[in-house]
């Protein structure tokens, strides 16, 4: 909690706010400094884990040889095999659009290389509208301090992992950690966001091999474009009863019986 001077129409008071935790989070890859997240101090190790697969250093929790999270300096230890690609990718880095300057490896033009997603998922209008309904009431963080993104993988019908932080790209990640660690397949999900809908957002959907990609915020002009050739179906600005789809609308159906 802060203290904090609140004023309104009726003047001004000292109160008690809640204010949401943003810490550095230093990832080493095989004893060398790879990264540093700014990040929620919430699930560091499959923060880590989920970020080194969004970004293609690792594809499953066999290529981790050992794991270990120094809470009190921030840090996050990664021993890999076969390190020999994050000193390739080292210096590789693309600021992003994202929240606290994002951080990718790979460029949007290395995305169009990767395989489309070819996924027979389906999805009803009432199930986005109920699954984007259990985001909003599994964020307890964003209640208390508006200051925060939510994730959640889904199968059409429950959430199956759901994570909060600072960072769009974080929050999703942490979701993919947790997903390797508990050997849960992401294939077959579907993902919901709370931010905005922007190109390395999809283009981490893509790789990740999910079909449908959902958010109450907007997507880029790119995102549509990448969405539309790399298979993703893509909804943006789900409020009240509505949604735009904008790219594989034949996944969404209005057919609940």
């Amino acid at each position: 909690m802060e203290k904090v001077l609140r004023v309104d129409g009726d003047g001004r008071r000292d109160i008690d706010d809640q204010v949401i935790v943003e810490t550095p989070l230093t990832i080493y890859v095989n004893g060398d400094e790879f990264v540093t997240l700014l990040c929620t101090p919430e699930h560091d190790d499959m923060l880590a884990v989920g970020f080194l697969r969004s970004e293609g250093l690792i594809g499953s929790m066999d290529d981790i040889s050992s794991l270990r999270v120094d809470k009190v300096k921030g840090f996050v230890y990664v021993e890999i095999k076969g390190g020999g690609l994050a000193e390739k990718l080292y210096g590789k880095r693309t600021i992003t659009s994202g929240c606290g300057k994002g951080t990718v490896f790979f460029s949007v033009l290395d995305s169009l290389k990767t395989k489309p997603v070819a996924s027979a998922q389906c999805i009803s209008y009432l199930q986005v509208l109920r699954l984007f309904g259990l985001l909003q009431e599994k964020a307890v963080l964003f209640k208390a301090t508006g200051g925060i993104h939510s994730a959640a993988l889904c199968t059409p019908d429950e959430v199956v992992y759901f994570c909060e932080d600072i960072g769009r790209h974080n929050a999703v990640d942490k979701i993919i950690g947790l997903c390797m660690k508990n050997g849960i397949t992401i294939e077959d999900k579907i993902l919901v966001s709370s931010g905005r809908i922007s190109s390395e957002i999809l283009v981490k959907t893509a790789k990740l091999g999910i079909p449908v990609l959902i958010s109450r915020s907007a997507p880029t002009t790119l995102s549509i474009e990448l969405a539309e050739k790399l298979g993703i179906t893509l909804i943006g600005f789900v409020r009240g009863r509505r949604f735009n789809v904008y790219s594989h609308t034949d996944r969404v159906s209005t057919n609940d019986n």
